[in-house]
């Protein structure tokens, strides 16, 4: 009995789409789930629309898949995604985005560093006409001056490398419209740094400040290689400067390489007294094959991207997904084209 209301419950709320979706990538975080899942509810009910919630989880070896199926069957608001394995944080972001069929779309991480109750502030702003509303970090606590410092002199890096506008201090915690998103879902890039994806959109952008509080439960999944990848991928992915410092880099080397040998050469033919050995010429020989690693490194890059791009692979493979219809299901599916799905579980 108490199965058939449920579903009643859920076929209801799905005769017209929801208004708002809310994506949350899941990764080993059954310590901070039932927290998350309390808070996600109080915000359901505070939204002035249809809404639901769709978790994404992103190959978690703990008990958070299961958890998560326990919750969806009695939440109907609630939708679990599976991935068959952990295909990173950008990519179980854009997996949730492609199952969502609300109007406004809110990603934000599940490790309640991003507030929900900070989801009430993006909408107020989307409704004043914002297509994209980033929530922009003003406060960061429980975090080390180290980091506060590199993401600082990431931002402003990224800012000055590339053309696309990319707020600084910000995450990806933010609404997106529905425009927004169809746009997104027709850039077809492998290897995704979602927030240059959606600076680089143009449209009518907004920031709402909020207070990052420190992480209380649970350990981050971010560690500072993971990081310093993210920060890589994200300037080789939206700027060729890279390429061009190496040219430049090369070409300065390559001269003073070439002023020491006319000097070199003076020195023997006037017997200036040049002392002879190796050291001079092993310390020159090294620096200047340091440097050709180095930029061969940054061209391998772009090789590398271009490797992915054409393979064509999906972006992620679906083991199983709970809390869906069937017209969910075939919605995902022709708008999701760079997915593969193992299996569907309703």
């Amino acid at each position: 009995m108490r199965d058939v209301s449920i579903q009643s419950i859920r076929a209801k709320r799905r005769v017209a789409s929801p208004r708002y979706s809310l994506v949350i990538p899941i990764y080993n975080e059954e310590e901070v789930l039932p927290k998350l899942v309390e808070r996600i509810r109080t915000l359901l009910c505070q939204l002035d629309g249809e809404s639901e919630a769709i978790f994404v989880d992103d190959g978690s070896h703990d008990k958070s898949a299961e958890l998560l199926r326990n919750m969806v069957a009695v939440e109907p608001r609630f939708r679990l995604i599976e991935l068959s394995r952990n295909f990173g944080h950008q990519i179980a972001i854009t997996a949730g985005m492609n199952a969502a069929t609300g109007d406004a779309v809110i990603v934000m991480d599940a490790d309640l560093q991003d507030p929900p109750e900070v989801v009430l502030d993006l909408v107020a702003k989307w409704k004043e006409g914002f297509e994209i509303v980033y929530a922009r970090r003003v406060k960061r606590e429980g975090e080390s001056l180290f980091k506060r410092i590199t993401a600082s002199l990431f931002y402003r890096l990224l800012e000055r490398m590339t053309s696309v506008d990319i707020p600084r201090d910000v995450g990806d915690f933010r609404l997106v419209g529905r425009k927004a998103l169809e746009t997104f879902k027709q850039m077809p890039e492998q290897d995704r740094f979602v927030r240059g994806m959606f600076g680089w959109m143009g449209f009518n952008q907004a920031t709402v400040p909020f207070e990052r509080p420190a992480r209380t439960i649970g350990q981050t999944k971010y560690p500072f290689w993971k990081m310093m990848h993210l920060a890589v991928h994200g300037i080789v992915s939206f700027s060729e400067t890279p390429l061009r410092l190496a040219l430049w880099g090369g070409l300065v080397i390559s001269g003073l390489a070439m002023s020491y040998g006319v000097y070199a050469m003076l020195a023997w033919i006037f017997e200036s007294g040049v002392i002879a050995g190796w050291t001079s010429t092993v310390v020159i020989v090294s620096f200047l094959c340091g440097v050709n690693l180095f930029m061969t490194g940054v061209v391998g890059l772009y090789v590398g991207g271009i490797h992915a791009e054409v393979k064509r692979r999906p972006l992620y493979v679906i083991e199983r997904r709970s809390g869906f219809d069937e017209k969910g299901h075939a919605r995902a599916s022709v708008e999701g084209s760079s997915e593969y799905q193992v299996r569907k579980v309703g």
